[in-house]
């Protein structure tokens, strides 16, 4: 009987069955195979149909495609052949048209691929039955943190032994790849433990779960393997490696089904990482009495148990440090594409000076700022601060940056445009709001007029040196919380020499080794005094919060942004 075996996806090793006479694939729950990979793979993605004694694949109009041999599959049937690959976005399946026996329903594992000579893929069946291997006789245990007259025992020599753990060896220092490295290991042991019926390799999983991915077991075995999750559990929370004589007499309360196995002998042993934690167990037996494993055998399990132990803990460091490089590669891409959303030069305005700081605390922020040309000639300046930091404030900002150029050239007046930003912001319906504070400027007439939302007031030095905080008593709602909203607007003269600095709260608020804030004050102090230039400004500020945190970690995102009329 034909079926497909899943090579990459979340199910990996999950076999379907192909008997019928037309299999369906895709999201939808009345498709024969049901693929819940996200929102790739489409409801209806893909058929296999049987034509006499062959079978033919053909794409249902899916979105992203399917294809047999990395070659599209378009709405005409393509005949499957024995070894095919067909890939529906990133789930991979392998066509065989010789499906071994008893193993007609899905499997649960990824199972060693069948031998011509030795071995048939088993199914796994999970089981609770057996009682706590701690009341049950247990003829030795070996702990891994720190023979019978009568009974036919089948050895290898000491040299194939010997050779077979050299190999073992080899094979776990050869790779990362599990998926390559432990198949190769229950191959091994197969060679020095000439009695092993079936073996598998179990891990727990990142919710808890017991999962084998691997398994094997000889020509001629039954076709189910038993793992019983009490023995598994028992093992990795004792870390002691058993060995039991007789399974079957030992677990008489099985139900029929599980017993109708027959397992005589069994070993299982944990599988230890560096920290002396189990992350699963590695477990062979045996149905036949005669050939039953010893103590010296489950001495040997128990040293391949550490080894690869260690092994999978290398390969799950090794992945993970891949995902975190690809996450660091993910979010440079992000910082990038949001620098491109800040203004690359300030405005070329004759009697003004602009310059800007930003500086995200991770490698994406919620800080935005912003100058905006208008249709009449004016200059719009935007500051703004969405709540929190990091990916979803930076995708917000971006939305918002977009939003804010559309208001304000299509409203002339900035307090409507401000309103009709926050109804745009609002009807999005997403649980976060922005500040923003907004600076019109006319450059002709040397006006300045201000509308505030939610955000801290901006600083105003003026010539003579005093500062004020113009448009504080006006501050209206951040953008965001209620639809429909009015907010106000005041307007300031500039004289020669008047700076307006807006800023971020990441600037007052940046905290010291003491967890004491760098504070309003002290700000205003630095715009008060008297510079050459805005850069001279820029630089001397951004030193100076620097010097006040140590160094340390940044805690929030940092913006702000100042102009100076010096005609």
């Amino acid at each position: 009987m034909a079926y497909l075996k899943v090579e990459r996806g979340s199910e990996l090793g999950r076999c379907f069955d192909l008997s019928r006479d037309e299999v369906t694939m895709g999201r939808a729950d009345a498709c024969t195979i049901v693929l819940n990979e996200g929102g790739k793979v489409s409801r209806w993605h893909a058929a296999i149909s049987r034509r006499g004694n062959r079978l033919y694949v053909k794409d249902m109009g899916s979105r992203n495609g399917t294809f047999l041999n990395d070659v599209p599959v378009g709405d005409q049937p393509q005949l499957l052949r024995h070894g095919d690959q067909l890939r529906l976005c990133d789930i991979v399946f392998s066509f065989y048209d010789n499906q071994p026996q008893a193993r007609s329903n899905l499997t649960m594992t990824q199972s060693i691929g069948p031998s011509k000579e030795e071995e048939i893929p088993p199914e796994v069946v999970m089981v609770d039955e057996a009682p706590d291997v701690s009341t049950s006789p247990i003829i030795s245990k070996v702990d891994v943190s720190g023979g019978s007259s009568g009974i036919w025992q089948l050895t290898v020599s000491a040299e194939s032994r010997l050779a077979a753990l050299i190999e073992i060896t080899r094979n776990l220092g050869r790779s990362l790849s599990l998926d390559e490295v432990l198949p190769k290991v229950l191959n091994s042991l197969f060679k020095i433990f000439l009695q092993a019926d079936r073996g598998f390799i179990v891990l727990e999983t990142d919710d808890g779960e017991l999962a084998a991915p691997w398994t094997k077991a000889r020509k001629g075995s039954e076709a189910a393997i038993r793992i019983s999750r009490t023995v598994v559990r028992q093992v990795m929370e004792s870390k002691e490696a058993l060995l039991s004589e007789d399974a079957l007499s030992e677990w008489t309360d099985i139900s029929q089904s599980i017993a109708d196995l027959r397992i005589r002998s069994m070993m299982c042993a944990p599988l230890m990482n560096s920290e002396g934690n189990a992350l699963g167990v590695i477990q062979l037996d045996t149905l036949d009495q005669r050939k039953q494993f010893r103590r010296n055998d489950l001495e040997l399990l128990a040293s391949v148990g550490v080894q690869a132990g260690f092994a999978i803990q290398n390969a799950q460091l090794h992945e993970q440090a891949l995902q975190q490089k690809a996450l660091e590669k993910d979010l440079e891409l992000a910082r990038e594409v949001q620098k491109s959303f800040l203004p690359k030069h300030p405005p070329s305005l004759a009697g003004y000076e602009f310059t800007a700081f930003y500086s995200p605390a991770n490698h994406v922020g919620g800080d935005y700022y912003d100058y905006i040309g208008l249709p009449d000639g004016r200059t719009a300046i935007v500051v703004a601060d969405v709540v929190g930091h990091g990916v979803a404030a930076a995708m917000m900002m971006a939305k918002v940056a977009a939003e804010a150029k559309y208001c304000l050239a299509s409203e002339s007046h900035p307090a409507t445009a401000m309103s009709k930003l926050n109804h745009r912001i609002t009807m999005l319906g997403v649980d976060r709001f922005v500040t923003i504070i907004m600076i019109v400027l006319d450059d002709e007439k040397n006006e300045a007029t201000i509308v505030n939302a939610g955000h801290m007031a901006p600083l105003w030095r003026r010539a003579d040196g005093s500062i004020a905080e113009p448009g504080g008593d006006l501050s209206g709602l951040p953008v965001g919380i209620l639809e429909d909203i009015s907010f106000n607007q005041t307007t300031i003269q500039l004289k020669p020499g008047d700076l307006l600095m807006m800023y971020t709260d990441g600037v007052n608020e940046a905290m010291d080794a003491k967890n004491q804030q760098y504070s309003i004050g002290r700000l205003r102090d630095k715009v008060a005094q008297t510079y050459l230039n805005l850069e001279e400004f820029r630089q001397l500020l951004t030193e100076d919060l620097q010097e006040f945190t140590g160094g340390g970690p940044q805690d929030d995102d940092i913006c702000f942004v100042c102009l100076r009329y010096a005609p």
